[in-house]
């Protein structure tokens, strides 16, 4: 990503506004809501939620999208665990997302999906509740 411009973020759980690592986002953009495409779903791991492929999907998953820096992407990245393999950072197929964006800027959106099994988990659908 060239210097200076910032990445694109969708959030789903403990980032949102009101979570308990939100403050991670001090001082990034808040852009607004967006939805991802069917395809994810949500599962609760205990304190934080898991996103997962889920190809009987119809709904996809709501949250929100921000602008963050370098530095604040790689604080994301630690805390997600990428390195452990915990999560990836992939693409956000968004359906929805704030109206000052246009298509091809949503397009630059990642989120963090879940790599680890989710056969015990709760499923959660399209929402996590902060």
């Amino acid at each position: 990503m060239p210097a200076g411009r910032p990445h694109l973020v969708f959030v789903y759980g403990t980032l949102k506004r009101g979570g308990s690592n939100h403050g991670r986002l001090a001082g990034q953009s808040y852009l607004g809501p967006a939805r991802t495409a069917p395809g994810v779903t949500l599962y609760s791991l205990g304190e934080y939620p898991g996103l997962v492929a889920a190809p009987q999907d119809r709904d996809g998953v709501t949250g929100e999208l921000w602008a963050v820096d370098d530095r604040a992407l790689a604080g994301l990245d630690e805390l997600e665990g990428l390195a452990e393999g915990l999560y990836a950072r992939e693409p956000a197929r968004l359906v929805e997302w704030p109206a000052e964006l246009t298509e091809a800027e949503a397009g630059r959106a990642e989120l963090y999906r879940y790599l680890r099994p989710v056969d015990a988990a709760a499923r959660l659908g399209s929402f996590w509740k902060v």
